[in-house]
């Protein structure tokens, strides 16, 4: 019996010793609550152990940063839908837990946070392109912050960074999309392909020209020669015909061994066919003709 009642008075012990303290986390700031007298005080608890009365009470905060995510419908600038996610990395300023308890309270996030995250998120992003939200993540994550924490300035909160994820743009857009880069791209080829065209045309054009300039060239070189040759030889003409004597020429006619004579005598009827051999000259042949010997067709 004795020892159930020491039991009893231990339990009643402990109880009242918890009931007359609290602990302060590491990560958290305490303030106290005096109902009967102050009130709440102005000075933040560190993490620790505080001894208080059974009536008194500590309210805790906590102060470590944390991430919150929120899933965001939004119109871009060409009034199509996005759906993204965007998470903020935030906390409560320390030394300023009395004035968020007092303006705001420990709901904070829901209250005030999360409407300005949302309203910051749908602005920005009305200024891109559809297409151009997904690339330009970052950037409008960096204009999303500081507009979230221009507009939670003097709220005893603290932002360590907006991120943007998951974004999600509609089926019907991305297949309405796909299409026209592929019309885009088809364009771009054959622009391509005609630019190809013309500059093999142009080629074409100066290589027929070249080969034109070639043969006019070439033809107005050879109508050169031919004219320089003509001149020569007409001159050449002129002076071998400078030199053709009668005796000259009955030189020549007699040196030849290959030649052939149709002597016609004055008073012959008859013309005498010579056909001189390579065993007598035509000298020979004329003397025997001007001593009156009777010629006949030789071998």
């Amino acid at each position: 019996m004795r020892f159930l009642i020491k039991a009893i008075l231990l339990i009643l012990i402990a109880l009242s010793l918890q009931a007359c303290g609290a602990t302060v986390q590491p990560g958290q700031r305490g303030l106290r609550w005096y109902p009967l007298t102050e009130g709440l005080t102005t000075e933040p608890l560190k993490s620790g152990f505080y001894w208080q009365a059974p009536w008194n009470q500590i309210y805790l905060y906590d102060v470590q940063w944390r991430s919150y995510t929120e899933t965001v419908d939004a119109l871009s600038s060409d009034d199509l839908l996005v759906i993204l996610k965007a998470a903020i990395i935030m906390r409560p300023t320390p030394e300023e837990v009395y004035f968020l308890a007092q303006e705001i309270g420990s709901d904070f996030y829901p209250r005030v946070v999360k409407p300005e995250l949302l309203a910051a998120v749908r602005s920005v992003v009305s200024n891109y392109p559809m297409v151009n939200v997904p690339e330009q993540s970052s950037e409008i994550a960096s204009k999303v912050q500081a507009v979230v924490v221009e507009k939670l300035k003097g709220r005893h909160l603290e932002v360590a960074s907006v991120a943007m994820a998951d974004i999600e743009l509609a089926k019907v857009v991305l297949d309405a999309v796909e299409r026209k880069q592929a019309k885009e791209q088809e364009k771009e080829q054959k622009e391509f392909e005609l630019t190809i065209a013309e500059k093999d045309a142009e080629i074409a054009r100066r290589r027929a020209k070249g080969e034109g300039d070639s043969i006019r060239i070439r033809s107005e070189g050879e109508a050169e020669g031919l004219k320089t040759r003509a001149a020569g030889q007409a001159r050449a003409q002129e002076t071998i015909a400078k030199t053709l004597t009668p005796a000259y020429l009955l030189f020549k006619l007699y040196d030849s061994s290959n030649s052939k004579f149709v002597l016609l005598p004055d008073k012959l009827n008859v013309p005498i066919l010579l056909n001189p051999g390579t065993d007598r000259s035509p000298a020979a042949l004329h003397e025997e003709f001007q001593g009156g010997s009777n010629m006949r067709l030789g071998q």
